[in-house]
């Protein structure tokens, strides 16, 4: 993969930090809210909105250093972060609209506070719609490749785009959609949301060299790093590894084949509106 020049300058880095609690939930609720999230598509907000509801509030602020890193796996994010940006910036002006990019791509280190919970890195990388940030503990990087055989910076740069396609979106109604959709399982709204974050990281590999003048691109080998990174957090991949048989009514975020094939039309159409994976039969 090739990437260089300026970033997008959205970064807020908290690593080494430490952790800081949010809203008053305690360990408990904010925790219980990102599992709702992870493993069944729940907006955490909804589920840190009820708990709150009957604890008092005490919202505490984490800021991290804003701006562009100086270490390289830093500056990775934001490099690739600002291209993702910059496609979807074009994207929208396609379509007469404004798009808005997440309110910052935050690196962390072991846990910290977010607007939907406490965040940890055994969650993997995730977007919390409640702050509009993505959060990110690099130290997944070494995982996906250690314990999932997903290496590369195509690998990585796929992570990333997911986790702003699910900002896409929420600027979309998309994520609303889901959650009114609800159910488990295969044909769930969550599982919807995913593939369709995972065919929109497709759409950014297309465009990624157009609004960079070729500073960033991807070629057909980095395209397969993508897809290997989409195959290994298929929920059946991943229900296997852990309990050895396969269970399609606890999926959440779709199986090897799905992710990899909605990646792949994405990448190869280049169309967000190729990506309705709410107006299909077939996921």
């Amino acid at each position: 993969m090739r990437w260089g020049g300026d970033g997008g300058g959205n970064i807020e880095d908290r690593r080494g930090m430490g952790s800081v609690g949010v809203g008053g939930l305690g360990a408990g609720g904010v925790i219980l809210a990102l599992v709702g999230y992870f493993f069944f598509g729940i907006d955490p907000s909804t589920t840190t909105g009820m708990l709150q509801g009957a604890a008092p509030s005490q919202q505490q602020q984490q800021d991290g250093v804003r701006g562009a890193p100086g270490d390289e796996a830093g500056r990775f994010v934001d490099v690739v972060s600002g291209n993702i940006d910059a496609v979807w910036t074009a994207l929208f002006r396609q379509q007469g609209e404004r798009y808005e990019r997440p309110a910052a791509i935050v690196l962390y280190d072991r846990a910290t506070g977010t607007g939907c919970g406490m965040g940890q890195s055994a969650m993997g990388p995730f977007y919390c719609p409640a702050d509009r940030k993505v959060y990110l503990d690099l130290s997944f990087w070494q995982e996906l490749e250690q314990k999932f055989g997903a290496g590369g910076e195509a690998a990585r740069a796929y992570v990333i785009a997911h986790e702003v396609g699910h900002h896409v979106q929420t600027l979309t109604g998309a994520s609303a959609k889901a959650r009114r959709l609800g159910a488990k399982g295969a044909e769930s709204g969550s599982v919807r949301l995913e593939l369709q974050a995972d065919c929109y990281a497709g759409v950014w590999v297309a465009h990624a060299a157009q609004v960079s003048n070729g500073r960033v691109a991807l070629d057909p080998r980095d395209i397969e790093d993508g897809l290997r990174a989409a195959a290994a957090v298929g929920d059946d991949t991943l229900q296997r590894k852990a309990q050895g048989q396969v269970m399609p009514d606890a999926f959440t975020h779709g199986s090897s084949e799905q992710r990899m094939r909605w990646f792949r039309k994405g990448a190869d159409s280049g169309d967000p509106n190729a990506c309705d994976t709410f107006g299909t039969n077939r996921l």
